[in-house]
């Protein structure tokens, strides 16, 4: 769906983006990640067309495209981008409209989505009457009516409670069911984990890591395992394996490659009552933090 092939972008002596290259597949929520000053602002601002690359190109489909003049283009911005004294069902239909949308097509979107929402009755309300999460709601109808193809969403999150949020998360992955493209960037990783299915990191200009969510997860993991158990272990079972963690009723045990048999066989010998065993693998949030340290240090 869209191709980002060696972008680079400068900005006076600061190289914002050296070299970044990936691709979002059609119909997929694709993470954009990175630390403050990764690049990941200019990169979205690239893709919509606000700035040009230096070098390197932007393909949508395989041809070069044109941001946010291409109509199969949907953005939310992390800052709102509402006009605050306009009232919020006209200026949706406006918004909407402006997309190469028909008025009478743009109104009945508008109306069915503010119905799924059930905010219909905030049609004649201003945007400056409205909470920050009620605004929030109101800016993701605006980035979606058009039927965009490919969305960005910045933060699509912030200042929603956790209904809301599971309501936008919900029409998120419905929107993805149906094709669109999902480009979501965001500082919460634990929301990348839950909805993403591929990833890009990039940090100080540079992507350091993309690929499959849970290919990731496995090709970081350490070889932990964790038991939780009832009743007491002995000393000799513990002294056989590399104990990690070992708390009354839990252990964390780190294993060679094939050892697993062998800590199963160990604790069906023993007097405890296993609960659970399962494989720990790490989070996102904490290959994160390790490659990105690793690359400032590097």
């Amino acid at each position: 769906m869209l191709q980002i092939d060696h972008v680079k972008k400068a900005f006076h002596n600061h190289q914002a983006l050296k070299g970044v290259s990936f691709e979002v597949p059609k119909g997929i929520i694709f993470g954009l990640l990175g630390p403050n000053g990764a690049g990941k602002t200019t990169l979205i601002r690239i893709i919509t067309g606000i700035f040009m690359p230096d070098e390197g190109q932007v393909l949508m489909d395989g041809q070069t495209y044109t941001g946010l003049r291409y109509s199969g283009l949907g953005y939310l911005p992390e800052e709102r981008g509402l006009y605050k004294k306009m009232k919020v069902g006209p200026q949706l239909v406006y918004l909407t409209e402006l997309k190469g949308v028909p008025h009478d097509v743009a109104k009945s979107r508008v109306v069915a989505w503010m119905k799924k929402f059930d905010i219909l009755s905030w049609w004649n309300k201003k945007i400056e009457e409205l909470s920050k999460g009620m605004q929030q709601k109101v800016q993701f109808i605006a980035t979606v009516a058009p039927e965009p193809q490919l969305l960005i969403l910045d933060e699509p999150f912030t200042g929603l409670d956790p209904v809301n949020t599971n309501l936008i998360k919900d029409e998120i992955r419905r929107l993805r069911d149906e094709g669109v493209s999902i480009i979501f960037s965001t500082h919460r990783m634990e929301q990348v984990e839950e909805i993403c299915e591929n990833i890009v990191l990039i940090n100080a200009g540079e992507k350091i890591l993309d690929g499959e969510v849970t290919e990731i997860k496995d090709r970081f993991k350490k070889q932990l395992y964790m038991v939780k158990y009832k009743g007491e272990l002995p000393e000799t079972f513990k002294s056989q394996f590399e104990m990690v963690e070992d708390t009354p009723g839990t252990l964390t045990v780190r294993l060679p490659d094939g050892q697993t048999g062998a800590l199963l066989r160990a604790l069906a010998d023993s007097p405890v009552e296993v609960s659970s065993f399962k494989e720990v693998l790490p989070t996102l949030n904490e290959i994160f933090i390790q490659l990105v340290t690793n690359d400032h240090h590097a």
